[in-house]
């Protein structure tokens, strides 16, 4: 049950013009010249010279000896760069025994450092230090996989390690952890790696992607449960950690290397395409290139399985079948990987037992290179990925390494479906709000038969932070919705995702409108966290709203049990005929006015219930057990207060009956006319008396009535015990 409607802005909004991309507007004083500032965005590449014959690195290179083509265009190179580690670490060596003192690199940080950013604190203290980023992907390796490249990395970190070298640990099991920020302290690396050797397997199988049983195990573990789905998910939570971490490093300006080692990555269709691309933009902007280890090594495939496995069903161990499905799943699982490195300007490491040369390739790629900015003249922000040419002139032995593209960067017109998807998620996620779009929310609460509660809730956005497009006599517009609900727990117990479109006629504007977008949850008593988060797709901006509510036990309530009290001035026909929307009365659907804000013209509706009220005894029986004849008795009543005065009170009603049995309630529903209020803001108190119980209720809210263009007469109240809705 998810409506959306236009409702009217009670009070003028400034607009802008739509339609104006403004960056930034900067006015001089005394001057009626607008400056218009464009952000520019430089594009920054590294490049190793080698000669070709000897693979001798090439030195003393100028800037006018290189030439740059984006996509076979030309580009003007506006910064060159040369830099040597083990140069630069010698010369702060020397600097150190003449008296100056370098300062040590942090020794220890947490897992919230690299999620705040804060992984290499200082990048001061890491500027002209090879940097490498030690990635063990644990939940993807197998316990020998694990002890291999730990192995490797004690190899490194004992025999290996160069003076220039500055190395950190993070591993991913069922999360992300730093165990290590950058550092040379031997002692504390090895500390680091070796808390994952003998570590048990938490490797995740791969789905079967066949459609039938031919070639699976044939035995007692035969069935094989389709989990695809999950690994899809798995492969973006492994994305996402690559993201965070070249995230974390971003601040430092240099060139960085992730060593990451994993037991394959594997892609399911186009459903991992966005947080590939976002992986590789993120090691780009960071300046870091991915060297990726396939630590299963060289493997031995069998086609009828191995000792861990019972043989195999049907003739798929016969016809080669087998066979070539474990080839492609593996070629699937390394071909990922390989995307990443050579993408990112690293290299992939595969079919090999002997993981050094992956930390040799990297002090090899990283002794000395040249560092080349350029503003592109491409001016399209399209996300396309652009091809990097670059030329050495008189060089004609040289051998020149470098990325070889990288993917533009994309307003909110271009970006891909699957982009916009990811971005909303992860808005979702994050805990600092969007806020470029104004987003208020109202939760009621109504119970259900079986104890159990139902929650509206309506998400409110001011028609002025929407851009809409005419399109002939129509205005046009485009929102994305997401909510979640969360238990105490921090569990999801419920979610709505769901894209509105909204066509008005020109005369109405959308730009002098409220859009409400109304949804619920069914749920149990206890304690929830909500949070929506809101998009206009006309120029992607984005805005959240999050709250905690409390949904009462009413079992353990004493006293008169009342639901929310609904203020609406609007209604549409109900098309669920089975809703279990308690706003929904006689086949009407009433929606709620968040902002209490109504006008004279119009008829102000409440709609509240009594839970499980007290029944009557008939005095005159002389059983004193017998039911009275009229079995509850409820009084309720509704009086308008401006100024502290009483101006106005609804007719007394009573209802002597349960008319809502499904729910063990008495509805009330009210009419209102406001014509022969005045203007200004009021205090509406609601009175509810359980006559037969003792109990009684008499909550207050506030409301504004503003002018309007007809004349006001006198208010006749219409009120009535509500009937149980068609359906419930």
């Amino acid at each position: 049950m998810r409506r959306v409607m236009a409702a009217v802005l009670v009070a003028g909004l400034a607009t802008s013009p739509a339609g104006v991309p403004v960056r930034a507007l900067a006015q001089q004083p005394g001057s009626k010249t607008v400056t218009l500032h464009e952000n520019v965005e430089r594009v920054l590449t590294n490049v190793v010279v080698r000669d070709k014959k000897t693979g001798a690195l090439i030195t003393g290179l100028k800037q006018s000896d290189f030439q740059v083509f984006e996509d076979k265009r030309p580009q003007p190179i506006t910064t060159f760069d040369y830099q040597n580690v083990d140069e630069a670490v010698t010369l702060a060596e020397s600097k150190t025994v003449s008296g100056t003192s370098t300062t040590p690199a942090p020794a220890k940080k947490t897992i919230e450092d690299l999620v705040n950013n804060d992984f290499a604190a200082k990048p001061d203290e890491l500027k002209d230090r090879r940097l490498i980023v030690m990635f063990f992907d644990l939940s993807s390796m197998q316990p020998e996989d694990i002890t291999r490249a730990v192995d490797a990395a004690k190899d490194y970190i004992n025999n290996h390690m160069a003076p220039a070298d500055l190395a950190a640990s993070v591993s991913l099991v069922s999360s992300l952890s730093m165990d290590q920020d950058f550092t040379n302290d031997k002692t504390a690396l090895l500390r680091a790696v070796s808390k994952y050797d003998g570590t048990d397997s938490s490797g995740y199988a791969l789905g079967n992607e066949g459609g039938d049983s031919d070639g699976t195990s044939d035995d007692s573990t035969s069935f094989t449960a389709d989990d695809s789905e999950f690994n899809s998910l798995n492969t973006d939570r492994e994305l996402y950690a690559i993201r965070t971490i070249c995230k974390s490093i971003e601040k430092v300006e240099q060139k960085k290397s992730l060593l990451y080692f994993s037991g394959g990555l594997s892609r399911q269709g186009i459903e991992n395409q966005a947080s590939i691309r976002e992986a590789t933009n993120e090691c780009v902007k960071a300046d870091t290139a991915m060297y990726a280890v396939d630590t299963r090594g060289l493997q031995a495939l069998n086609p009828v399985g191995n000792a861990s496995q019972g043989s195999k069903r049907g003739t798929a161990a016969y016809s080669g079948a087998s066979m070539q499905s474990q080839l492609n799943s593996n070629f699937s699982s390394q071909e990922t990987l390989g995307t990443l490195a050579t993408d990112t300007g690293g290299k992939l490491f595969v079919d090999s037992n002997d993981f050094g040369p992956a930390f040799q390739q990297v002090q090899h790629d990283t002794e000395a290179y040249y560092i080349i900015g350029y503003h592109s003249t491409n001016p399209r922000r399209d996300g396309s990925y652009r091809h990097l040419t670059i030329n050495l002139l008189n060089h004609p032995d040289a051998k020149l390494e470098y990325r070889p593209g990288y993917y533009a960067p994309a307003d909110f017109q271009h970006a891909k479906t699957e982009d916009r998807e990811l971005a909303l998620t992860e808005q979702m996620r994050s805990e600092i709000p969007a806020t470029d779009v104004a987003v208020y929310l109202q939760a009621l609460y109504f119970r259900l038969a079986d104890g159990k509660f139902y929650i509206p809730m309506s998400v409110v956005i001011p028609g002025s932070q929407i851009n809409a497009v005419q399109v002939k006599d129509k205005d046009k517009a485009t929102i994305d919705f997401l909510g979640q609900v969360r238990n105490a727990q921090n569990i999801v117990v419920g979610q709505v995702r769901q894209t509105v479109n909204l066509a008005l006629d020109a005369n109405q504007q959308v730009q002098k409108k409220n859009v409400q977008y109304s949804t619920g949850f069914t749920l149990a008593p206890g304690k929830y966290h909500v949070k929506f988060v809101v998009r206009e797709n006309q120029s992607g901006n984005m805005g959240t709203f999050e709250t905690d509510i409390q949904v009462p036990d009413m079992k353990k309530t004493a006293g008169l049990k009342l639901s929310s009290i609904v203020m609406s001035s609007q209604s549409t026909p109900d098309k669920d005929k089975k809703s279990i929307d308690p706003l929904v009365r006689d086949g009407v659907e009433w929606v709620p006015n968040v902002p209490h804000v109504f006008r004279q013209d119009q008829h102000l509706n409440f709609l509240y219930e009594v839970y499980a009220p007290a029944k009557e005894k008939d005095a005159t029986a002389q059983d004193s057990a017998a039911p009275a004849k009229n079995p509850v008795r409820v009084l309720t009543s509704i009086e308008f207060l401006l100024g502290g005065v009483k101006v106005y009170e609804t007719p007394m009603v009573e209802a002597d009956a349960i008319n809502i049995p499904e729910r063990d309630a008495v509805g009330f529903q009210f009419d209102v006319p406001l014509a022969g209020l005045k203007t200004g803001t009021y205090v509406c108190q609601v009175n509810v008396i359980d006559d037969a119980g003792g109990n009684f209720s008499f909550p207050r809210m506030a409301l504004r009535v503003t002018a309007a263009a007809p004349a006001a007469t006198t208010p006749v109240a219409a009120a009535t015990a509500a009937k149980p809705a068609p359906g419930l």
